[in-house]
């Protein structure tokens, strides 16, 4: 049952019909669709706009239609044109000429729009929720770990000594961002088009607050024009997981270095990893690595829907058929990188003793005896240039700086004294980092306590 056509004279091309079916994509759509087509024949019984009788019969069928693709008792014709002509055609064929009603005061325009939010508002609920499950993973290991020493980077060379749980933490923070991006993009997603029909509204006695209570939405959109045609809240979505993606491959990134025998600061567990066809000793991060991978896909997928919409004038144009690609492979990449760096995580084993090792005549611990200086009257200026020569000292004779005796680091400058060769140890200088939000054991209870806040 095709819904248009009357007008005209010829038949649709077969080659244009598959090109422009989109059920082998917007299928995913089937319960929602239903949600919504069940609310809008309640509203329009309800405002008498059509018999009770039809609009029970209606939200019966539907019902019944729900259960059917639940069971598999009933499958999608792959040649239909979309989910909603599909679902609307199984209606008619059980119950008959009351299944012609059920798009009263409403055009597929609205219907779809209404579809897209509802079916995304129930994935950011899983991608949250996912988010703070790999939150709680990151913050049950910053406990263990507050003591944990490992070179801080930046440059990718080594800066200052800082706890694992102060690196770890860094994720959590960055995933807090995720989770509260998503959350605000809630009440934009959360804006029910369904009412606004084809893109100027409808004559009929809707009751469009009625719906949107119905569906869960926090309000109605407020121009039927731009309600029809908005797809910013799919590319907010897609912006908001691809920074997400970006957060989540920035860790894989590490994980992989750190698990290289040139590092060894941790090794991945069997059930994340795998080994070579040719070389019997591999151990390969391809979890992390495809993580790391597939941020491409959602940036891809935020392009094209950047790009679907450029130019295109109000209101829809069938251009916008082409988000749910986008919207769809943006939500399985997403959700899919969020599991599998749940699992990875929780099959870590950390090698502290590897971490600390990798500190020795690191020279990590030199701003700290610059600040000494600064301590004891000296500018930075001139105690920057006054360690920077020692450091130079050390690198000639093969020592680093903690191993510098009190009369050796003398010759450097005449205040330095016992009190600044106690600096030098890189847990002295871990625990000197007491400022809020620092390295230090002492500052990580306070940031832990927050943390733990959040959750």
């Amino acid at each position: 049952m095709s819904l248009w056509g009357a007008r005209f004279e010829i038949e649709t091309a077969e080659e244009v019909k598959k090109f422009s079916s989109s059920i082998d994509i917007d299928c995913k759509l089937a319960a929602v669709d239903i949600r919504a087509s069940i609310a809008h024949a309640a509203m329009l019984g309800r405002q008498k706009i059509i018999n009770h009788i039809d609009a029970e019969k209606i939200i019966s069928g539907l019902r019944e239609i729900d259960s059917e693709i639940k069971s598999g008792a009933w499958s999608f014709d792959p040649k239909a044109e979309d989910i909603h002509g599909e679902i609307e055609r199984r209606l008619f064929e059980k119950i008959g000429e009351a299944a012609k009603r059920v798009h009263t005061a409403r055009s597929r325009n609205d219907q779809i729009a209404t579809d897209t939010r509802l079916y995304l508002l129930e994935k950011v609920e899983f991608i949250s929720q996912s988010l703070k499950g790999i939150q709680k993973d990151l913050l049950s290991e910053a406990k263990k770990h507050t003591k944990t020493l490992l070179p801080g980077m930046t440059h990718f060379q080594h800066a200052q000594p800082i706890s694992l749980a102060q690196h770890l933490l860094a994720y959590f923070w960055m995933l807090d961002r995720d989770f509260t991006r998503l959350m605000d993009s809630k009440k934009r997603i959360s804006s029910m088009p369904l009412g606004s029909a084809a893109l100027a509204g409808t004559g009929f006695n809707i009751d469009r607050q009625f719906t949107a209570r119905e569906l869960g939405f926090e309000k109605l959109s407020e121009n039927s024009l731009d309600a029809v045609s908005d797809r910013d809240f799919v590319i907010e979505f897609l912006s908001n997981a691809s920074i997400g993606m970006m957060h989540l491959s920035r860790f894989c990134e590490e994980l992989i270095i750190w698990s290289s025998p040139e590092f060894a600061f941790v090794e991945l567990g069997d059930e994340v990893t795998t080994g070579s066809s040719i070389m019997p000793q591999k151990k390969n991060p391809d979890v992390a690595e495809l993580i790391r991978g597939r941020v491409g896909r959602l940036y891809g997928s935020l392009m094209g829907a950047l790009t679907m919409m450029k130019s295109l004038p109000l209101s829809y144009n069938r251009d916008m058929q082409e988000d749910k690609f986008h919207l769809f492979e943006g939500i399985e990449t997403w959700s899919s990188c969020l599991i599998l760096f749940h699992l990875m995580f929780t099959k870590i084993s950390w090698r502290p003793e590897n971490m600390f090792s990798s500190l020795k005549a690191d020279f990590s611990n030199a701003t700290d005896l610059a600040d000494d200086l600064v301590i004891k009257g000296l500018s930075f200026r001139e105690a920057h240039e006054i360690v920077g020569n020692l450091v130079q000292k050390c690198l000639k004779i093969g020592i680093g700086l903690e191993d510098l005796s009190l009369a050796q680091l003398r010759e450097g400058h005449s205040l330095f004294d016992q009190t600044s060769l106690d600096k030098l140890s890189h847990f002295a200088v871990m625990n000197a980092r007491n400022s809020e939000g620092g390295t230090s054991p002492k500052a990580l209870l306070v940031q832990i306590a927050k943390a733990e806040s959040v959750l």
